[in-house]
């Protein structure tokens, strides 16, 4: 008798602590870390409580970034041109795009000759 492989489903075996990717781990633990800046100073005035939820908004924020992607809304151009890329891809080249100076894209259409 042969050996034969089986499929299985190997979706998701490379997260960390089960919800996590590398990257979503990288952004959640950068952001919280910006966060913890606040819970400090918020701690120093007596709102420990608010530097807490502080750093949780930063960290669930940090996450969403590294997690999600742009849906493709056609109602929105925005949206139309930057559909079903991740979000902190749109959000580098938009910081690239700013710090290299002005530019101006031009989409021209092709033009389609009538016969």
């Amino acid at each position: 008798m042969g050996t034969y492989n089986l499929p299985r489903n190997v979706k998701g075996e490379g997260r960390i602590l089960f919800i996590f990717t590398g990257k979503s781990m990288i952004y959640t633990v950068v952001a919280g870390g910006i966060g913890l800046i606040f819970y400090f100073i918020l701690s120093a005035f007596g709102f420990g409580m608010a530097g807490i939820i502080t750093v949780a908004c930063f960290a669930l924020i940090g996450f969403l970034i590294g997690t999600l992607k742009m849906p493709n809304l056609e109602k929105f151009e925005f949206a139309k041109k930057t559909g079903g890329e991740n979000i902190d891809d749109i959000i580098k080249r938009a910081i690239k795009f700013k710090t290299k100076g002005k530019k101006i894209y031009i989409y021209k259409e092709e033009e389609k000759n009538a016969k």
